[in-house]
């Protein structure tokens, strides 16, 4: 059996107390929802730019998948939350040329929702799934 693992960054936001920044279990890494925030001060940047929040969510997504060993090649599924259906363009636009630029062709998988956030600032916030292919 392998075991299960946190991954730790300092490339990617700290973590709450109540959850990890990662988890690998085997090949399998799970991103914890992440958002537009600076990893070095801990702020939330690029208030009321969605495409903005977006590139930034995706640098902190792909910092931990690569703590972990993986690339973001190697994500399979990525989730998007956002707060205002108006910004689903915008937010596509960005995380579309994020995506195209870090990966080999073949595309992750996506679902959007549309929610509220834990932070008023927070536009977006993106998890992910990773298969680590040592």
């Amino acid at each position: 059996m392998s075991e299960k693992t946190a991954v730790r960054t300092t490339e990617a936001p700290a973590p709450a107390h109540t959850f990890s920044q990662g988890v690998r279990k085997g090949p399998f890494v799970q991103v914890s929802g992440q958002g537009p925030v600076d990893p070095a001060t801990g702020e939330y940047l690029y208030p009321g730019d969605v495409a903005a929040q977006t590139t930034r969510t995706l640098q902190n997504v792909a910092a931990i998948v690569a703590a972990s060993g993986a690339s973001f090649d190697d994500v399979v599924m990525l989730r998007v939350y956002l707060t205002e259906r108006e910004n689903f363009a915008a937010m596509n636009d960005a995380y579309g040329a994020f995506v195209q630029e870090h990966t080999s062709g073949i595309l992750p998988c996506r679902t959007t929702v549309f929610t509220g956030l834990p932070r008023a600032e927070m536009l977006v916030e993106i998890d992910a799934l990773a298969i680590v292919t040592e």
